[in-house]
């Protein structure tokens, strides 16, 4: 059974060693380039079947419907671009104001940090409604009602009757 008092976590030290080691608990996000993002538009199936509409105008030397598709596929690619800017910038706000925390024994105290800098070895407290930072090994249960569906994927909640109160981090 784990005792609060009979773990001191780990030190100032050790995590800077750990974070130079292991970086930061995060996902880093693969940003694309302009022309991958361009490429990727321009041959997604509706602008190819408007590309293919574009080049059977210009065969059949209909200038007229060339022009205008060209205008056309050109407004949609703009439109499109604007649209994933505007979305894109929406995610980041969104991102940086649900920018989780976590509650973490360092030093023999708990205290709130951002789960950013958690680190393998790092002891975190888990409250009911809590979302585990990272993933762990539970070293102490409480008899409480423990909702999994997040975890597992299922459209419905499977109750199990314990929580965890601690996560010893292990990635």
């Amino acid at each position: 059974m784990f005792n609060e008092k009979e773990y001191q976590g780990l030190n100032s030290e050790k995590v800077k060693e750990l974070q130079k080691k292991f970086g930061f608990n995060e996902i880093k996000e693969k940003e694309k380039t302009f022309l991958g993002k361009l490429f990727k538009k321009i041959f997604s199936p509706i602008p190819l079947m408007i590309e293919t509409a574009l080049l059977l105008s210009a065969v059949v030397s209909h200038w007229s419907d060339f022009w205008i598709i060209l205008i056309l596929l050109l407004v949609n690619l703009s439109v499109d671009f604007f649209q994933e800017r505007k979305a894109k910038k929406a995610l980041d706000v969104l991102k940086e104001n649900l920018a989780p925390t976590a509650i973490v024994l360092r030093n023999g105290k708990f205290s709130e940090i951002d789960a950013r800098e958690l680190v393998p070895g790092d002891i975190v407290k888990l409250s009911i409604g809590d979302i585990a930072p990272a993933d762990g090994k539970i070293l102490e249960l409480k008899d409480t009602l423990f909702n999994q569906s997040t975890i597992t994927g299922e459209s419905l909640p499977v109750e199990k009757k314990k929580v965890m109160k601690f996560l010893h981090l292990l990635f």
